[in-house]
Formats: C-alpha cells, structure tokens, sequence
C-alpha cells in the first residue's frame, strides 16, 4: 500500500529510497507525465536487460528515448508513447532484438496495464562494438 501526503499542491510518497514529490509545477517536483513514462521505461528496459542476459546475448549499454504525444482536446491526456531503444553491444542481430521486445511488451506489467488506452511503440537501433 502507498500513502501519500497532499501539501501546498505537491503530492509526497515517502519510500525507502527517499522522497517522491510529483506536481504540476516542475519546480515542486516530478510531473505526473514523467512519472507515467518513466515507469513504462523503466519496467520495459529493466525486463528486456533481463530477457537478453536470459538469451546470452552480451549487451554493453540499452538506453531509450521517448517520445510522448497527447490531445490537447481531452485533458491533454497522452494518447502514444514511442520507445526507441538504442543497444549497444557485440554481434547482435536486428531478429535477436525484435524478438526479445515481443516478450518485452508481453511481459512488462505498465505496458500491459495501458495497453488499449495509450498507444505504445517501439523502434530500436543497434550498436555493435567489433
């Protein structure tokens, strides 16, 4: 269970990590909207590390970059959410990678809970070191 706190306009969790604000105003906190994709990419890049460590494949790096878009007309509400995964490593193939972003998806808890109301896709390249 989460409590939270509401105070002057900033909503505080305390977990054992230390204090989560989130507001609206970027300068009292997090904002709800990198809160929602950070979980999305934090859960995806955290299954996938796992899913190619599974698979031996030898990955030196995985960052990814995002990309939000939302309907202005409807609360702003985020409507697609790019993932671009960027992989660097040694001899890794485009079918390691396509596959292993399928069980990804399957597996990833966030994307699964927002799937059929926020659209998310994934793109990926890869960097291989010789």
């Amino acid at each position: 269970m989460f409590e939270y706190e509401l105070e002057n306009g900033v909503t505080n969790l305390n977990t054992k990590y230390g204090a989560l604000a989130v507001s609206s105003d970027p300068s009292q906190g997090y904002k709800p909207i990198e809160l929602l994709v950070s979980s999305i990419v934090g859960c995806s890049g955290g299954i996938l590390s796992k899913v190619l460590e599974k698979k031996r494949i030898k990955v030196n790096t995985i960052r990814i970059k995002t990309n939000v878009e939302r309907n202005e007309q409807e609360a702003n509400k985020v409507t697609r959410i790019n993932l671009h995964y960027i992989i660097e490593g040694e001899n890794i193939s485009k079918e390691q990678i396509r596959k292993s972003l399928k069980v990804t998806f399957k597996n990833c808890a966030m994307i699964q809970t927002v799937k059929g109301c926020i659209s998310i896709n994934e793109s990926f390249e890869i960097i291989n070191f010789k």
